[in-house]
């Protein structure tokens, strides 16, 4: 379908009465960004508009002068589809369609209509259809005119019965009810699979970032997963864990969230809060940057606007928190150059490239310290009756020497934090035995 992208630009009052953009973000980087959201969902966009909005209209949001004007560009560019890059209400979509002759839609109604295209999962579907099913709920015009009332009780003495436009709300809303309880019982499952987790307590690394920063990517290049990485805003959607393994042996689990966008509606960050509680159970969050995008400022306070709302503030994020500066190949070299040495004198900052897998190993090393904790050194010799904890200390510990004994049992150089050190204590001692899951692991 061919398209015309219309990003509104609202203009705040500031002191003196001088106006000024009411968003951080540049009108053509909207643009570019509107624009590719589009192209995710392959819309054909024959022509993007900047339109300047001094005074926004409650019935139209634009003024008379700009509808006709992108009205003639439809006509001419023979675009049916409208996409206005700013909320609308349901009363300013109906009134646009009606002057303009061609289908509208607003931001949020795209992104739901992305996420809808790229979910693949159950629990994926679950959620885009509970958010949409909220937003077209406000959304819902009378469509039967020929029946307008219904007749309630027997005769034409009954009283008048409900409107079609109540039916359908009330279809509706029976409908979200449905998807809510199933999604409920996807919530009491994510808890159960954390318990089960937190049994075998490998640490949780999450991946977070503005969708297309490269978080699949540097995903694959770390786990060697084959997840779908492409240059397309929204290109994976569902969550993927995998275990990998740190340099000094460990082994912790990754997990690659859904990337985050400005102004991501409500609707979907309600819908999709199980998915995203992955991020906030995480022990360390990797916060994914596209530093070769000229907003990537913009769009890195977008995130940790949208931590915040999860429940992590700026105290903990500074804690659980590394920034991943990536794409760094794309930058010139003398940017470059300057971008790794600002990195490499941060104290929670690692400058990579997801593609060309400069600074991963860095990054590695980074997240192994960071999740080590106090250390703990000791030597342990396993008696033969033990052997059984072995794989649990390499997943564990790290281990800087081994010496097998004409016994059969092992002599082990140790290194592991505090937490590790009394479970090891638990499992040699006499304390309660591991369940059997837990020895073959």
């Amino acid at each position: 379908m061919r398209a015309t992208v219309v990003v509104p630009v609202l203009k705040s009052r500031g002191r003196g009465g001088q106006t000024e953009s009411a968003s951080t973000r540049t009108p053509e980087s909207r643009l570019e960004e509107a624009t590719g959201l589009a192209q995710a969902i392959d819309l054909d966009v024959v022509n993007g508009s900047i339109v300047p909005v001094n005074d926004p209209r409650p019935a139209t949001l634009l003024g008379t002068g700009k509808i006709e004007e992108i009205k003639a560009l439809l006509d001419e560019r023979d675009s049916g589809l409208v996409i206005v890059d700013h909320p609308l209400t349901p009363v300013q979509q109906r009134n646009l369609e009606k002057e303009w002759n061609a289908k509208v839609i607003d931001r949020t109604g795209l992104i739901l209509e992305i996420f809808g295209r790229r979910a693949s999962t159950k629990e994926g579907t679950l959620q885009v259809d509970l958010a949409h099913l909220n937003y077209q709920k406000g959304r819902l015009v009378r469509s039967w005119t020929h029946l307008e009332r219904q007749r309630g009780g027997g005769g034409f003495m009954g009283g008048p019965g409900e409107t079609q436009i109540e039916a359908d709300r009330r279809l509706l809303q029976d409908r979200i009810i449905k998807l809510e309880r199933e999604l409920e019982q996807v919530v009491r499952t994510r808890q159960l699979h954390r318990a089960k987790r937190r049994k075998v307590p490998h640490p949780i690394v999450a991946l977070v970032g503005y969708t297309n920063a490269g978080k699949s990517t540097l995903f694959n290049r770390i786990t060697g997963a084959g997840v779908l990485a492409e240059d397309m805003l929204f290109a994976t959607l569902d969550p993927t864990l995998r275990r990998m393994k740190l340099p000094h042996g460990r082994t912790v689990i990754l997990s690659d969230t859904v990337g985050f966008i400005s102004d991501l509606p409500t609707h979907l960050v309600a819908a999709f809060r199980a998915t995203l509680e992955e991020v906030l159970e995480a022990d360390l969050i990797l916060h994914v940057r596209d530093m070769s995008d000229p907003d990537n400022q913009a769009q890195s306070s977008d995130v940790m606007r949208i931590l915040g709302d999860l429940g992590i503030d700026e105290a903990e994020a500074e804690k659980r928190l590394i920034e991943v500066w990536n794409k760094i190949d794309r930058l010139e070299p003398e940017v470059h150059d300057t971008m790794v040495q600002r990195a490499a004198g941060a104290s929670n900052v690692v400058a990579v490239s997801a593609v060309s897998g400069e600074g991963v190993d860095t990054l590695m090393d980074e997240i192994s310290r960071r999740l080590s904790g106090v250390m703990t050194e000791t030597t342990i010799r396993l008696p033969v009756d033990k052997l059984a904890l072995l794989p649990w200390l390499y997943d564990h510990a790290i281990v800087d020497g081994r010496e097998d004994n004409e016994d059969g049992s092992i002599t082990l150089d140790l290194r592991l934090s505090e937490t590790e050190a009394a479970e090891l204590e638990r499992r040699i001692g006499n304390g309660p035995k591991p369940a059997k899951e837990d020895w073959e692991r």
